[in-house]
C-alpha cells in the first residue's frame, strides 16, 4: 500500500529505515521478496516462537518517544523468548501507521530497534506496512533452544524454590506518575518514568535453562503470572519481606498511606522472570545471576496447599489481576 502522507511511500520507508535492520542476512532477500527464509545453522536447535502487539492509547501514548515504543515492542517479545529459555534469532515487524508518523519518527524508531538488535543479537526478517487511524505495532519473534530442552510454565515439584528477577512495581508507579496521580521530586520522577517507558527484558533465562523446572516472564503482574503457573495440584508460599522493591519504591510505600505493596503485586510490565527450581540448584542460579549482573530474589516455595499464600497478612481482596482488556 502506498503511504502518501509527508511524501512517504512504502518502498521509501523500507529502503531508508528498515533495510538496515536485516543485517544483510541472505534469507531476507534484502526485503525484495514478500517472504523470507529462516535459517538455523545448528541441527541441534529447535525453533521457539512468540508474538505480541502494542496499541496507541492502550500500551503507549501518541506523544511517547518513538525510542520508547521501539523498546516496548521488542521487550514484550524478547521477555517471552527468554522465558522459554531461548536465544533470540530474528523477528517480523508490522506497522499500522497514522498520518502523524513522519521521517523523524521513523528514524528515531528504527535506530532504537537497531540498537536493541545489536545488544541481543537478532535481526529483522521482514514485515508489513499500512495506514491506520491509530498506531498499532505487532511483531513475531523467533528464537532457538536445544532441541532436547523444554521449559514449561507449570512443571515443578513440592518444596521447589520460587525466584524472581529485577524489582516489582517500578513500571506501575511510572505510569501513575505520568497520569499525574503521584507527585515526586524531579530525579525520582524521572527514575520511575524511565522504568515505564523503557522496560528491559531479563536475559537470564537461557543461561539457567538447564537448572530450572519452570519459568515465566512477569508481564501481567507477579501474582497473576504466578497464579497462571500453579497447577491444580500445588500452591505457593511467598515471603513478603523477600519481594524485591527498588529503594525509590520502598520510600513511596513508607511515606504514603494511599499506596501499598498490594497495589504493586498485580501491576503489569515489570518483565522480570518467575523461576521455579529444585533447591539443589540454588548455588548455580545465584552464581549465574551474579556473573551476568542480574538481580535475583528467592521469594518462596511450592507447597501442597492450593493457591498463593503469604507469610504475613496482605489484603488482596480488592486487588484485580492485570488484564489487557480492562
Amino acid at each position: 500500500m502506498k503511504l502518501t502522507k509527508n511524501n512517504l511511500s512504502e518502498k521509501l520507508i523500507i529502503n531508508k529505515y528498515f533495510k538496515k535492520l536485516n543485517f544483510n542476512k541472505k534469507g531476507t532477500f534484502n526485503f525484495e521478496n514478500d517472504g523470507a527464509y529462516l535459517e538455523l545453522n545448528n541441527i541441534n536447535y529447535k525453533l521457539s516462537v512468540t508474538t505480541d502487539n502494542i496499541s496507541e492509547d492502550i500500551d503507549f501514548f501518541s506523544n511517547d518517544d518513538p525510542k520508547s515504543i521501539a523498546q516496548k515492542i521488542t521487550t514484550v517479545n524478547l521477555s517471552d523468548i527468554f522465558a522459554m529459555g531461548s536465544t533470540p534469532h530474528s523477528y517480523i515487524l508490522n506497522l499500522l501507521m497514522p498520518n502523524y508518523i513522519n521521517e523523524n519518527w521513523l528514524s528515531s524508531f528504527s535506530n532504537q530497534l537497531k540498537k536493541i538488535q545489536r545488544k541481543y543479537g537478532f535481526y529483522l526478517m521482514g514485515g508489513d506496512l499500512s495506514k491506520s487511524n491509530k498506531l498499532i505495532i505487532s511483531s513475531t519473534f523467533f528464537g532457538h533452544i536445544n532441541k532436547n530442552l523444554d521449559i514449561f510454565q507449570n512443571k515443578f515439584n513440592l518444596n521447589d524454590d520460587i525466584w524472581i528477577t529485577g524489582n516489582i512495581g517500578d513500571s506501575k508507579i511510572g505510569l501513575e506518575v505520568l497520569k499525574g496521580n503521584i507527585l515526586l521530586e524531579p530525579q525520582t520522577r524521572q527514575y520511575f518514568i524511565k522504568k515505564y517507558l523503557y522496560p528491559k527484558p531479563c536475559k537470564l533465562g537461557p543461561l539457567i535453562a538447564t537448572h530450572i523446572n519452570s519459568m515465566k516472564d512477569i508481564s501481567d503482574g507477579l501474582i497473576g503470572d504466578l497464579h497462571d503457573m500453579l497447577s491444580s495440584k500445588y500452591g505457593a508460599l511467598i515471603n513478603v519481606k523477600n519481594i524485591p522493591l527498588s529503594v525509590n519504591t520502598k520510600k513511596i510505600l513508607n511515606t504514603r498511606n494511599d499506596f501499598k505493596i498490594e497495589d504493586l503485586l498485580n501491576a503489569g510490565d515489570d518483565y522480570g522472570l518467575i523461576i521455579i527450581s529444585n533447591q539443589k540448584n540454588r548455588k548455580k542460579i545465584l552464581s549465574t545471576a551474579y556473573k551476568n549482573n542480574v538481580k535475583i530474589s528467592h521469594i518462596g516455595k511450592i507447597i501442597s496447599e492450593k493457591g498463593i499464600h503469604f507469610d504475613s497478612h496482605l489484603d488482596m481482596k480488592n486487588i484485580k489481576k492485570f488484564d489487557h482488556f480492562s
